[in-house]
């Protein structure tokens, strides 16, 4: 390996041990060879012609070339973006991204030139070791299974390497053989990191989680082989539609998105969701999931307010009154309010209202309680002071009125029934007549039968005496479809009532009762 500053007049050396750079010792002698440490090279030696004269002038000339030649190796020839690390799933496969630049002043690179790829795992200085170089894409027999996808024409030596193992876990420097141009990157490498199981997935919410108010749930997971990139599922208390998509880092890595489109309420406040990956490995399948607790903001809720004891209290006794409620964050006030000629008066601050009961202390009482997202009343609770008449709670007074208002309607609906059903029960051709002895008569109607003589009705003469006539009438059994006569018949010897009926002329003759 040479990369030269100045050919014909610069010879290097390298050497790497544990990571080290260490001077190889050798006595220096002025005038024929200087061996000193440079900047990416562990051994650096000049030789000077033989010559050379040993005067003062020459050897101000050698320090003159010494620090052009310092200054030389003081920069990098190869620039390379890659990855920090990559985590690994064992048996897979893994892309590196990789991008490369050649700086002007050095090098114009030439794009038509064929230009190969060379990966060196643990070091950048391979020249006494030659079995870290695990894959150069002008070879077919590497140690590494891969292929440099990107197109190096482009500045491109994205790689895939497949199959991965354990063994593979190290670090990776890139170099690029482009003749007469070779050079390596010493200052950027990449950690792979190889694992037998994958890391979980990640979830972040977009933004706050209040009640009512839809929220983007995410879910993310590396996908360091794009072409077996995992699979995101979801696990959430409501029905939901994921988008799933393959995205780009900030670093060129891929990984897999999955979004949700979430409406929560405070009914899922610390409920569980999951978000599971998983990646498919050969014939099997790897899984790995992420459990988040949910954190909904919500107002009060289930706001409720209690008596210390149900029974009426004597003045002068001590009674707590107590507010409860749930909410998110905490409730941060708790008022208490009496209602007092129909209207609330506030009475006290704070979860426990603790009271010395006296003798305007009777009555309906509620809480509300407070936080930064909303209010909540209670309902109202009734505070019962002995030997006082208890208040009726206005809900009774309005159950009771809408009681009495349907009795009403049923007793109406009941009569009209009750006296269609009498009507509809008169025997044919009976016809009722207005009682002609007035509304205090104790039978109130007669019926006659006018079509039993085939005889119209005469009008009594204005100058005829009234006659009075007693007739016998048994209305209990009246039965429809039946005649006068067959009832009469039928009902003789039953128990009888009388009835005064007012009867003039020829109509008189003819009423049988």
């Amino acid at each position: 390996m040479e990369d030269r500053c100045n050919p014909g007049q610069i010879d290097f050396k390298e050497e790497v041990k544990q990571g080290k750079r260490k001077l190889r010792s050798k006595p220096l002698r002025v005038c024929d060879s200087f061996s000193f440490p440079v900047d990416g090279f562990h051994d650096f030696k000049v030789n000077v012609n033989s010559d050379m004269a040993c005067s003062t002038d020459n050897m101000f000339l050698i320090g003159l070339f010494m620090s052009g030649v310092l200054a030389c190796f003081g920069q990098r020839h190869l620039i390379t973006t890659m990855p920090e690390k990559l985590d690994v799933l064992s048996g897979s496969c893994v892309q590196i991204p990789c991008a490369f630049d050649v700086p002007q002043d050095r090098y114009t690179f030439n794009s038509t030139i064929l230009t190969s790829g060379v990966w060196i795992k643990e070091s950048p200085y391979f020249g006494s070791r030659p079995n870290i170089v695990i894959f150069n894409s002008s070879k077919t027999d590497n140690t590494y299974q891969g292929k440099i996808t990107g197109n190096m024409s482009w500045k491109d030596c994205t790689t895939v390497f497949f199959n991965v193992t354990t063994s593979y876990t190290n670090i990776y420097f890139f170099r690029i053989e482009s003749r007469p141009f070779k050079a390596t990157d010493p200052d950027k490498s990449v950690h792979i990191v190889v694992i037998d199981l994958p890391l979980r997935p990640k979830i972040t919410v977009s933004g706050e989680m209040k009640e009512e108010r839809p929220v983007s749930l995410n879910c993310s997971a590396a996908a360091p082989c794009p072409k077996h990139s995992p699979k995101l599922t979801w696990t959430l208390p409501t029905l939901f539609t994921p988008e799933n998509q393959l995205q780009e880092n900030s670093d060129q890595t891929k990984s897999v998105l999955s979004t949700v489109t979430f409406t929560p309420s405070h009914l899922h406040h610390e409920k569980n969701i999951t978000c599971t990956a998983v990646y498919p490995v050969g014939t099997s399948n790897k899984t790995a999931e992420h459990i988040m607790t949910l954190n909904v903001l919500f107002s009060p809720k289930n706001t409720s307010a209690s008596l210390s004891t149900a029974d009426p209290v004597s003045v002068g006794s001590c009674v707590n009154l107590t507010c409860s409620s749930t909410a998110n964050p905490p409730v941060t006030n708790f008022t208490w309010f009496q209602i007092s000629g129909g209207k609330p008066t506030w009475v006290a601050s704070g979860q426990t209202y603790t009271l010395n009961v006296t003798v305007g202390d009777g009555g309906m009482y509620y809480c509300e309680a407070i936080n930064d997202h909303g209010i909540e009343k209670s309902m109202k609770v009734l505070l019962t002071i002995e030997g006082q008449e208890e208040p009726l709670n206005p809900r009774v007074w309005g159950i009771a009125g809408a009681g009495a208002t349907l009795g009403v309607i049923l007793l109406i609906i009941l009569i009209t029934y009750f006296g269609w059903k009498r009507k509809s029960r008169l025997p044919d051709g009976l016809e009722r007549t207005d009682n002609p002895l007035g509304q205090n008569s104790p039978v109130g109607m007669v019926y006659t039968n006018q079509a039993m003589t085939g005889e119209e009705p005469e009008e009594p003469a204005e100058d005829q005496p009234e006659e009075i006539h007693y007739g016998e009438i048994d209305f209990s059994k009246l039965r429809p479809k039946e005649t006068p006569a067959a009832a009469l018949d039928r009902e003789q010897g039953q128990e009888s009532e009388y009835a005064e009926v007012s009867v003039t002329g020829r109509g008189a003759r003819n009423l049988q009762l």
